[in-house]
């Protein structure tokens, strides 16, 4: 059975616009895969957890694999209510409960059009290794990866913890440091290949 890999998501898939000319996550998937292996690409930069349905609706019909990367740009959106004055400690933790609470309904609704198709998924954290990224950032990074592991974990779902995957500045493109470079997408995919190759092996099994 020929195996196909579609990437599903955000930026960190679609990152061609921030390699300078150099490959992008795609190219790098289709080098690290094992043989007889293809790949395809319909994450969107800039896409939040509410657009994974139309992806998926999307796909290319000999998808055997999904990976899915979402997230950052919904915690990019929430950046102006992190601002937002707090009067005390306890008002500051129900903003991000709600915040937190906001991300879950649309990361969910995300995996339930996903996991409708069938198909085996991988799915992956948010990075926080990114150059001159505050620590109350970071720590707010925290809230939205619970969500993702707590929901990959819910559904058995591999997961790539990005977090441990780019921690170096040069994985960050130069042209928009929140974005991988080509090097940095290099690492990704490897981490994608290691992860989709023991789910088609037990699909085989």
């Amino acid at each position: 059975m020929t195996m196909h890999l579609t990437l599903l998501g955000d930026s960190i898939f679609d990152n061609f616009a921030y390699t300078e000319g150099r490959p992008a996550v795609i190219d790098h998937v289709r080098r690290h895969l094992p043989a007889g292996w293809s790949a395809s690409l319909q994450a969107v930069d800039g896409s939040v957890a509410a657009d994974v349905p139309r992806q998926v609706g999307l796909m290319p019909a000999q998808t055997t694999h999904l990976a899915l990367s979402v997230g950052g740009n919904d915690a990019l959106a929430s950046l102006s209510r992190l601002s937002a004055p707090s009067t005390t400690v306890m008002a500051s933790l129900q903003v991000l409960a709600d915040i937190q609470a906001g991300f879950a309904r649309s990361y969910r609704a995300a995996l339930a059009a996903v996991l409708a198709s069938g198909r085996p998924l991988v799915v992956c954290t948010i990075y926080d290794h990114v150059p001159g990224l505050t620590a109350p950032l970071r720590a707010a990074l925290s809230l939205f990866n619970d969500v993702i592991v707590r929901e990959a974990l819910r559904h058995d779902l591999q997961v790539v913890d990005l977090r441990q995957v780019c921690t170096e500045p040069a994985d960050y493109a130069q042209s928009s440091p929140i974005e991988p470079s080509s090097s940095g997408g290099d690492k990704v995919a490897a981490a994608l290949a290691r992860a989709v190759a023991p789910v088609s092996g037990r699909l085989g099994s």
